[in-house]
């Protein structure tokens, strides 16, 4: 399944938290990378809120969106909840839900995922393990 969601989009923008809690403890992002028989994961940061994501492609009327839901950390609990996505013009533009919590509408920019420091090799994440 080919997808213009799949890569590593920046967080450019937030409406509840500014950008320098966004790039908090690393540039914040929504990458969506694996897609295996209809399933699509990837993952998330923003400030202290991360975690993988197992998404899904739906259309409203002619528009495609991505749906997901999410599992992972808030702060230093564990966190979860669910979020969505369009691309408009050349921006992801969406909204991230936490569970019993905030919610926040974003906008995102497609990149190349950056360079892990130092290394010479692009950063790595956790994968999520399949139950």
């Amino acid at each position: 399944m080919v997808t213009p969601f799949l890569g590593y989009w920046k967080i450019t923008n937030m409406e509840v938290w500014a950008q320098d809690y966004v790039d908090l403890v690393l540039p914040g992002f929504v990458e969506f990378d694996n897609v295996d028989e209809g399933h699509i994961t990837g993952a998330f940061q923003f400030g202290t809120v991360s975690g993988g994501l197992h998404a899904h492609l739906r259309k409203i009327g002619d528009e495609p969106f991505i749906e997901w839901s999410w599992e992972g950390r808030n702060d230093n609990d564990p966190g979860c909840g669910r979020g969505w996505a369009r691309i408009v013009g050349d921006q992801l533009v969406g909204r991230f839900y936490i569970h019993m919590g905030d919610d926040s509408a974003f906008t995102a920019k497609l990149l190349e995922r950056p360079m892990a420091a130092g290394s010479g090799r692009r950063q790595r994440r956790a994968r999520l393990r399949r139950l």
